[in-house]
């Protein structure tokens, strides 16, 4: 686990892992924490680093799904890819081995905050896996961003042109909010406006902010709940090919 007070004693930045449920707005919530000053980094463009034309990870890649999940671009085509892989545990565990460690990429841009920016700087690794794999393990605090059903399927259908089917879809592979909420320090139902939104994430980091300059920032709650959660999912997490947090 990641320790914000180095050997030296010197503090270092403050790291916020964010996550949520689908349309829930945690992209929302990173662009607000963006206007703060806050260094941002969404997992998911990390990711895709690991499949970029020339890498292993895209010869793995094309060699698993075959040639046609390439664009005309030379890269990898996501919605491709996606259309092979979602909704199938196997074939999403075979995508994961295919493009190598997504864990130790997280852990390595973490471990560069905390080397490279001042003890005030304040830093978002936002993922949806987040939590499970054990990656917020190495932030000072978990925010999970919620959305009730209903509303996260009107944002589906409206806003990325789903159907009703495919949003369900899509919201029934989820893991709930009720299930991830004990191992967040902050989580927020985001069913109102932006408005509504900005002021609850303003004011949560004003107060996460000035413990934190003070050394007074409680220990986060999500070691014990991942440690309960990993006793048990384990081997169903191993089964999905990723390389857990404790495996670094």
């Amino acid at each position: 686990m990641t320790d914000p007070t180095p050997s030296n004693g010197q503090r270092t930045c403050l790291v916020i892992g964010l996550t949520g449920t689908i349309a829930a707005g945690k992209s929302t919530v990173a662009g607000l924490l963006e206007e703060r000053g806050a260094i941002h980094c969404d997992a998911d463009r990390l990711v895709h680093r690991l499949y970029d034309p020339g890498t292993p990870g895209f010869d793995r890649v094309v060699a698993e799904f075959g040639p046609d999940v390439v664009g005309p671009d030379g890269y990898v085509d996501r919605k491709a890819l996606g259309a092979k892989v979602f909704g199938k545990p196997a074939e999403m565990a075979k995508l994961t081995r295919a493009m190598g460690s997504i864990t130790d990429l997280i852990k390595s841009e973490i471990d560069r905050w905390r080397a490279e920016l001042p003890p005030t700087g304040v830093a978002v690794m936002e993922a949806v896996n987040l939590m499970e794999p054990g990656y917020a393990r190495w932030c000072d605090q978990t925010w999970l961003v919620g959305v009730d059903d209903d509303v996260a399927r009107q944002r589906l259908i409206a806003t990325r042109g789903m159907s009703a089917e495919e949003a369900n879809q899509r919201l029934a592979s989820m893991r709930p909010f009720e299930q991830r909420a004990p191992g967040a320090d902050w989580a927020v139902k985001n069913n109102g406006t932006r408005e509504d939104l900005a002021a609850a994430v303003y004011s949560e980091l004003d107060r996460v902010v000035a413990l934190h300059r003070c050394g007074n920032l409680p220990a986060s709650v999500f070691e014990p709940w991942w440690q309960a959660m990993v006793a048990v999912a384990r081997p169903l997490l191993k089964a999905s090919g990723q390389k857990l947090a404790d495996e670094v």
